[in-house]
This record gives C-alpha cells, sequence and structure tokens, in this order.
C-alpha cells in the first residue's frame, strides 16, 4: 500500500484481505502474504484510532479547562470585596 494511507483505505483492503481468504481460493505463499498485510494494515488502524482517541481527550480537557475557568472568573466577579471567591473570609 502507498506511504499515504487513510483509515478508510486500510479497513477497505482488509475486508478484502478476509474476503480472499474466507474462498478458500489462495495459495499457502498467497495466504501467507495476505496474513502479513492484514496484520500491519489493522496495526496501522489501530495507530490512527488511538490518536483520535488522544485528540478527542485533549478536546474534552481543553473544553473542561474553559469551562473552570469561565466558572472562576464569574466567581471572582460575584466575590464581595475582603472576600475569597465562593464567598469565604479572607485574612486582613
Amino acid at each position: 500500500m502507498a506511504d499515504e494511507r487513510s483509515y478508510e483505505a486500510a479497513v477497505a483492503r482488509v475486508e478484502e484481505i478476509i474476503r480472499r481468504l474466507d474462498s478458500g481460493e489462495a495459495g499457502l505463499r498467497e495466504t501467507l502474504g495476505l496474513v502479513r498485510e492484514g496484520r500491519d494494515l489493522v496495526e496501522y488502524c489501530a495507530g490512527e484510532l488511538e490518536a483520535v482517541s488522544r485528540g478527542l481527550e485533549e478536546l474534552k480537557l481543553e473544553k473542561l479547562v474553559a469551562r473552570l475557568e469561565a466558572e472562576r472568573t464569574a466567581s471572582e466577579v460575584g466575590a464581595r470585596p475582603g472576600t475569597e471567591p465562593g464567598g469565604r473570609e479572607g485574612n486582613r
């Protein structure tokens, strides 16, 4: 497969390989080659899925940080002079 793989193309090729193996028409050497290619493609797909999962986790963390910062800013704006955010008396 070319260097510029896509997840979708890799999945499609794995499906082709499975169909060929299931047909029972592949010889021993072809079967070995198909299994090796399939293994490489599955590893590639797993890596792609892991990268997407990490990206989603980073987005969730960024959203959480933004929400917490917004809540902190809102509580600081609403705090009375001489109090800490959350309404507790500060040390003076």
